[in-house]
């Protein structure tokens, strides 16, 4: 009766150890299933399947193409203003037909910018200085013009000061993907770009109230008939300016949006 006893309890443990091995062999193989292919974890098929990414680092990725955008349309703005700011094909004045029945004996048309007046045969020559004119005897109506003058004169140099500043200030942010920097950078184009919309608003009324000027003086319109007046591409450089800078400052604005976006996802993880 003992060795039937003996014999039993040799059989119990014989099952409990081949049990054992056969749960040892199958860990690795379960914790390989939980693990997921390549070693994923199970917090990693988790943020998968909600759409996030598995690691905090992965956070703090670049914002794709915005910074190539930024580049571009900052690096435009400032080039095109600065072309037309050294332009002389603001105004033009095109008296060809006054030419052709004077048999060219006299040069009238011409063309100018912020700082002269050009004549197609001759040499170019400044135009008055709207911040100090001397004692000269001017009238009210010529007086206003130069004070329309100083103030296009200034807004349009100012812009491209802002714009410098802001190009500085963008680089850094990009870099740094600063929210505050970001947002300050944008509202600083955006306010750049309220300053060139503003000098080509006094630009236009400027010409348009020198060109009243002009007929007051000549008291005659048959005149004009002949005479073939518009504006010229360095005002259009300008307009182009003014759009490349309201879209930097709006893209500029887009990046602080998804640095803010990524930076409210990271404290809620």
């Amino acid at each position: 009766m003992a060795d039937h006893h003996s014999g039993v309890t040799v059989q119990i443990r014989m099952a409990l150890m081949q049990a054992y091995e056969k749960s040892a062999d199958k860990t690795p193989t379960q914790h390989t299933m939980l693990a997921g292919p390549r070693g994923v974890s199970p917090a990693g098929r988790w943020a998968g399947r909600a759409g996030l990414p598995a690691r905090r680092g992965a956070m703090r990725g670049g914002l794709g193409a915005l910074p190539l955008v930024l580049a571009l349309a900052g690096a435009s703005s400032f080039v095109l203003l600065a072309v037309a700011m050294a332009t002389d094909f603001w105004y033009i004045i095109d008296a060809s037909r006054l030419e052709a029945a004077a048999n060219g004996t006299a040069a009238l048309s011409s063309h100018s910018g912020l700082w002269r007046t050009c004549r197609l045969r001759n040499k170019c020559y400044p135009l008055i200085n709207p911040f100090w004119h001397g004692n000269a005897n001017i009238t009210a109506s010529h007086r206003q013009l130069l004070y329309m003058h100083g103030t296009f004169v200034i807004l349009m140099p100012l812009s491209l000061i802002l714009m410098i500043f802001g190009g500085m200030t963008g680089f850094i942010s990009i870099l740094a993907r600063a929210y505050l920097l970001l947002l300050m950078t944008g509202l600083l184009f955006l306010f750049g770009a309220l300053v060139t919309l503003t000098g080509i608003c006094v630009y236009i009324a400027y010409s348009a109230a020198a060109f009243e000027e002009a007929v007051c003086l000549l008291r005659s319109k048959d005149v004009l008939v002949e005479i073939d007046i518009r504006f010229g591409w360095s005002l259009a450089l300008v307009w182009i300016s003014f759009v490349a800078e309201v879209l930097t400052g709006a893209v500029f604005l887009l990046a602080a949006r998804v640095v803010g976006l990524k930076r409210r996802r990271e404290q809620a993880l």
